[in-house]
């Protein structure tokens, strides 16, 4: 009654089975062999983001993870999907915010230099005003970085990007008013020129501020229409980003499109004058500032829509700081040289000297 086994008159053996596979582990579905019993099947893996486990009577069958988890190695059970963003305490975020702030303090060390030689030559060419100004926005440039590490939500991702876009348009601007501030200069110096009431630091504001104020529309249309806002992307596979949706799309691409109009533009200005017979004439560097620019731009927009998450912010990050650095390397780092290491080239009778010698040629 109740035998369990079976005996024989040499041995003992368990009831024989009545299926012809064995029962599939946990992580593993049932998967009939054709031409076979339904008893007879293969044990596969479960795919990802699937679990099956016997404890809940549902062997060999695979169950989805809800939305926020995933499964496991061994496809046993579902785990809380990690939640991804650019952080701080991310080593990539760190690395990044500490080049940002070392950064920043190189324009803050070039104005001191400027604003302690103010008198000098050097200083004085091509708008000392503008110089100051442009190393004001190239800071804040460099700052604007720091806006897109942390936790995305709707008032940082409201204005990261405007804000980007604006101090940028605003640094550009400044170059391009240095740029057609060295063709009017030269202009000016022909005998009976009417450009002479142009030259100065009013003509070069006025292009800075209408410049400025085309940029500065398209981004309060797009807050207004359409703006960015923060939203989580729980499709991706073991993690959840939260990232900044850029609202209209096509505002976005207005804003780096009137960017690179303003580079482009600066850029064969500054080209077409670097030749000009004038030792104050500094068109060669902004040539050389505005192809790193561009460059830089032109690199960032393939990476940038082609990662995801964090690494779509990092990149940029690494664009807002390299273009930025490369402004100020290619345009106020040849005249520190002339006023720390070779004072004497930057003196009223060296640049007589130099303006003779062109004059003469």
């Amino acid at each position: 009654m109740g035998i369990s086994i079976w005996e024989t008159k040499d041995e003992q053996h368990e009831v024989p089975k009545s299926v012809c596979s064995e029962a599939c582990h946990p992580g593993y579905r049932k998967v009939v062999q054709q031409g076979q019993p339904s008893c007879c099947f293969d044990c596969i893996p479960c795919s990802d983001g699937e679990i099956s486990n016997i404890s809940d009577g549902e062997e060999g069958i695979c169950i989805k993870c809800p939305e926020d988890y995933w499964s496991n190695t061994a496809k046993d059970f579902c785990i809380v999907k990690c939640v991804e963003f650019l952080s701080y305490e991310d080593p990539l975020g760190t690395s990044l915010a500490a080049s940002a702030v070392v950064l920043s303090l190189v324009p803050v060390a070039v104005l001191c230099i400027f604003i302690k030689h103010h008198d000098t030559p050097v200083v004085k060419a091509n708008n000392r005003e503008v110089s100051y100004f442009l190393l004001i926005c190239n800071l804040l440039c460099l700052l604007t970085a720091l806006i897109f590490i942390g936790p995305p939500n709707n008032e940082t991702c409201i204005f990261r990007q405007p804000a980007f876009g604006i101090f940028f348009s605003i640094c550009v601007s400044a170059v391009l008013a240095k740029t057609v501030t060295v063709v009017i200069a030269f202009k000016a110096t022909k005998p009976g020129s009417r450009l002479n009431n142009l030259v100065g630091s009013k003509t070069s504001f006025f292009i800075i501020f209408c410049c400025f104020l085309f940029q500065f529309i398209i981004c309060i249309v797009w807050i207004s229409v359409s703006p960015p806002f923060s939203e989580t992307d729980k499709k991706l596979p073991e993690k959840t980003v939260i990232q900044c949706n850029e609202g209209s799309v096509f505002m976005f691409y207005c804003m780096l499109g009137y960017l690179g109009i303003l580079a482009t533009v600066s850029l064969l200005i500054s080209f077409l004058a670097r030749n000009l017979p004038d030792s104050f004439n500094e068109s060669k560097f902004i040539t050389f500032s505005m192809i790193v620019f561009v460059s830089v731009w032109l690199t960032f927009i393939p990476a940038y829509f082609s990662t995801k998450g964090k690494y779509m912010v990092a990149a940029e990050i690494f664009a807002i700081l390299s273009s930025s650095f490369g402004l100020l390397l290619c345009i106020f780092f040849p005249k520190c040289y002339i006023i720390v290491m070779r004072p004497e080239m930057n003196t009223r009778g060296y640049i007589v000297k130099q303006q003779y010698t062109l004059h003469k040629l």
